[in-house]
């Protein structure tokens, strides 16, 4: 029944653009629901988050032991919305340039988004990605993994968990990576970087407990900047 529903939701959206791009309009309740959305071409959106173009809103998927799959191939396309989810599985790619990838897990703690496996991989220069997880509630056991090549990316995730682990593989030049983990059992961090003229903005803070840090960089010129606070004297970068 999920699927019917979310397929006449996409026909009528992607009928209704004014202009050559294409725009998907989902909005999913319920569990165990699997979704793979694919655009290609560019100036294309998967709305949420005040969308554009035509109007749209939401991309909003709200449910439990949810997958995503999501394949935008081109440029300036955008990726928008809110996922309220507990086991929720995301594989996210995105072949191209100046792309905009904008996503909050659970912001308002509907489920918690404990146990979200989230697997991004980016080829393309000048791409934005800005993605929060367990916003206002802790997320249990995440594990977030990026890989990306290319240019003048930047990517900036918040993650409140517990006994999170992330990786990132970044190779390219003048790429900017920004990573807040809080939370109270903590977390590791592992970050791997090709390339000239990076910039690393780093923070874990979980509260009272232990973070762990792994950074293999390799390249010439950067700024990089790591903080671990276990709920001592604020500082900043």
């Amino acid at each position: 029944m999920n699927k019917i529903i979310i397929s006449l939701l996409v026909l009528i959206s992607t009928t209704s653009v004014f202009g050559a791009d294409n725009e998907i309009y989902v909005e999913q309740s319920g569990a165990t629901a699997n979704l793979d959305l694919e655009q290609l071409g560019s100036a294309n959106i998967i709305g949420g988050l005040e969308s554009s173009a035509g109007s749209m809103n939401p991309l909003d998927l709200d449910g439990t032991s949810m997958t995503l799959d999501i394949n935008q191939i081109g440029d300036t396309n955008k990726f928008l919305g809110d996922i309220l989810a507990d086991n929720f599985t995301g594989f996210f790619e995105f072949d191209g340039d100046g792309n905009n990838f904008t996503i909050q897990v659970d912001p308002t703690n509907t489920y918690g988004a404990d146990d979200s496996d989230v697997n991004v991989d980016v080829t393309g220069s000048s791409n934005a990605f800005t993605l929060d997880i367990g916003t206002t509630a802790i997320s249990t056991n995440t594990d977030l993994d990026w890989i990306v090549q290319g240019d003048s990316n930047t990517f900036d995730f918040d993650i409140n968990y517990d006994a999170g682990t992330n990786y990132v593989d970044v190779d390219g030049d003048s790429n900017t990576v920004t990573f807040t983990g809080s939370g109270y059992a903590g977390g590791y961090f592992y970050l791997d970087q090709t390339g000239n003229s990076r910039t690393f903005n780093i923070q874990q803070r979980s509260t009272l407990d232990n973070d762990w840090l792994k950074i293999i960089s390799n390249g010439n010129n950067g700024t990089v900047c790591v903080i671990q606070n276990d709920q001592g004297t604020g500082t900043g970068c």
